[in-house]
C-alpha cells in the first residue's frame, strides 16, 4: 500500500494525527486541526539539522560499529564548570530591562505583535546601536525588498557597514550564508515566510513553522549565534503556529499598544535568562521608535483638574512603579439591567468591587451604569488596583472630586477590608517624586514604610474607614 504523505496537525500545540478529530486531544482546542503533508527528509539529503550545523554535530551521524548507535555520558552538575552570562547591550535601556540586562549569546528570541506595531522597527533600531557597538548583525527579511528596508532604515538614522542585510526565504541558503560570515546576531522577519523545502507545506504552516524554528534554535545553541525572531499573531493577540514554537524558545516578547496611538509597550512573557515582570515603553516618533524613562509622567500627562471620578493609583511593572490614572463614570441606567464596562483592566475585577461596595456601604449601584477606564491605554490587573477603582467609582456616583494631591492604592476583599500589597515603600517614594502630597494605603503596609518627606501616609483597614478619610 501507498504510504500515506500527508497529516493532521493542531495549530495551537501542533500535534499530529492521522486523522481529523474535532477537538485536539492535547490541548483541547476545538477545530484547530489541518491537513498538511508530513516532513520527508531523503537518504543524504544536505537540509537536514545536522547539515546546517556545519560538521559541529557530526557525531549525530556517527552511529555506532554496527549500526548499535551511541551511548551518551550523563554528567552530574559538580562536573560542570562554572559559565558566567556574558551580556550584551542593545542601546536601548528599556529592551534590555525586558531581557533581564541585555542579549545573552546563543539565545533565541520571539517577538510577536499586531501588524505595524513597530516589531521591524524596534529590531531595525536594536541592530543598528549593536552594530555602532561592534558587534556583526545580520538583518534577514522575507517580506521586504533591500530598496524597502532603506527607505525605512533612513528615518532612524545612519546604518554602518557592520550591519548586513540580506532579503531570502530559503531557510537552506541562509544557514549555509550563517556558517560562512559568523555574525553575532540574527534577526530573522519573520518567522512565517522561511520556507524549508524538505517539508513538502506551504511557509507559515505548522510544519514549516515548527521544523524552521528547531534547525534555527539547533544554529544558536552550537554556533553561539544569537537570534531574534520575529513573528506574526493571531487575532487573539498570540503567536501564530503551533503553540510549541513558544516552548522552543528562550523568551518571548510581546509589542503591544494601539497603533493609533503613539506609545508602545514591550513586555515578557517568558524569559529564560530573566524575570517576566518587567516591561519597556516607547512611543513612537517620525524618527523611529524612542525611549519613555518615566512612563508616570507619561500616563499622566493631560490628567483633569477638579473632575469627579478621576483617581490615581500604583502599580508595579517588576521593579519599576507606575502611576496610572483610573477614571470611572456612573450613571443612572437607563434600561432594565445596569451596563459595566472596563478598559485597561479586568472587567470580572471591576464587577467584583462595585458589589462590595453595594452591600459594605449600601449604595444601590446596581441601578447605575458602570464604565471604568485606565488612562493612556497602558493594562494592568495588579490587585492593588482596587482602592483606586474603588475611589473613582464612588467620587462619579457621588459627583464629589477627590483632591489632585491624594493617591490610593490597596487590594479590597469580599468583606471590604483593605488588604497589604507588595513594595509598598517604592510606591510611595514614586508618587512622593511625582509631587503627590497624601497616600491612602493598607494600614499593614505602614510599618514597613520610612518616613518619606512631604508626605502623608493614612493606612486604612476597611472601606468605611476611606470614606471617613475623605
Amino acid at each position: 500500500m501507498k504510504k500515506k504523505t500527508t497529516a493532521f496537525f493542531c495549530q495551537e500545540c501542533g500535534y499530529e494525527s492521522a486523522k481529523w478529530v474535532g477537538q485536539c486531544p492535547a490541548c483541547k482546542a476545538w477545530n484547530s486541526m489541518v491537513e498538511e503533508p508530513v516532513k520527508i527528509t531523503p537518504a543524504g539529503s544536505s537540509l537536514s539539522a545536522a547539515a546546517y550545523s556545519g560538521g559541529l554535530s557530526a557525531g549525530l551521524s556517527d552511529a555506532g560499529a554496527g549500526g548499535g548507535g551511541r551511548t551518551l555520558q550523563p554528567v552530574p552538575l559538580s562536573e560542570v564548570g562554572d559559565v558566567s552570562e556574558k551580556r550584551m547591550a542593545t542601546g536601548f535601556a528599556e529592551l534590555d530591562r525586558v531581557l533581564g540586562g541585555g542579549i545573552v549569546a546563543g539565545s533565541m528570541i520571539l517577538v510577536g505583535g499586531d501588524p505595524g506595531i513597530g516589531k521591524s522597527t524596534l529590531l531595525l533600531q536594536a541592530a543598528r546601536n549593536l552594530a555602532e557597538a561592534g558587534h556583526s548583525v545580520l538583518y534577514v527579511s522575507g517580506e521586504e525588498s533591500l530598496h524597502q528596508i532603506k527607505l525605512r532604515a533612513q528615518r532612524i538614522g545612519s546604518i554602518r557597514d557592520d550591519l548586513k542585510f540580506l532579503c531570502e526565504t530559503d531557510l537552506d541558503a541562509i544557514a549555509q550564508t550563517l556558517l560562512a560570515f559568523k555574525p553575532e546576531i540574527v534577526i530573522i522577519d519573520s518567522i512565517q515566510t522561511m520556507y524549508n523545502s524538505s517539508v513538502q507545506a506551504a511557509p507559515g504552516s505548522v510544519s514549516q513553522v515548527r521544523e524552521t524554528t528547531g534547525i534555527l534554535m539547533r544554529l544558536a545553541k552550537e554556533t553561539g549565534i544569537t537570534f531574534f525572531i520575529i513573528g506574526h499573531v493571531t487575532k487573539e493577540g498570540t503567536v501564530a503556529g503551533p503553540r510549541v514554537l513558544e516552548h522552543m524558545v528562550d523568551t518571548v516578547l510581546y509589542f503591544e499598544g494601539d497603533r493609533y496611538a503613539s506609545y508602545r509597550i514591550l513586555r515578557g512573557v517568558k524569559n529564560r535568562f530573566g524575570s517576566t515582570n518587567e516591561i519597556g515603553i516607547f512611543e513612537m516618533r517620525q524618527e523611529g521608535l524612542a525611549e519613555v524613562p518615566n512612563p508616570s509622567e507619561y500616563m499622566l500627562a493631560g490628567r483633569p483638574v477638579g473632575a469627579s471620578g478621576s483617581v490615581v493609583t500604583c502599580s508595579m511593572e517588576g521593579t519599576r512603579p507606575v502611576l496610572t490614572e483610573v477614571q470611572a463614570l456612573v450613571t443612572k441606567t437607563a434600561y432594565g439591567f445596569a451596563k459595566r464596562q472596563a478598559i485597561g483592566t479586568d472587567y470580572n475585577r471591576v464587577s467584583l468591587l462595585m458589589a462590595v461596595l453595594e452591600k459594605r456601604l449600601n449604595m444601590p449601584l446596581s441601578e447605575y451604569d458602570a464604565y471604568v477606564n485606565l488612562a493612556g491605554g497602558i493594562r494592568q490587573t495588579e490587585p492593588a488596583l482596587d482602592l483606586g477603582i474603588a475611589l473613582a467609582i464612588l467620587s462619579s456616583y457621588r459627583n464629589r472630586p477627590i483632591d489632585d494631591t491624594i493617591i490610593a492604592f490597596g487590594e479590597i476583599g469580599l468583606s471590604g477590608e483593605i488588604r497589604a500589597v507588595s513594595m509598598a515603600e517604592q510606591r510611595v517614594q514614586e508618587a512622593a517624586k511625582m509631587g503627590f502630597k497624601t497616600c491612602i494605603l493598607p494600614k499593614s503596609c505602614l510599618k514597613n514604610i520610612k518616613s518619606v518627606g512631604g508626605m502623608q501616609l493614612i493606612g486604612v483597614s476597611g472601606m468605611k474607614e476611606v470614606l471617613d478619610v475623605l
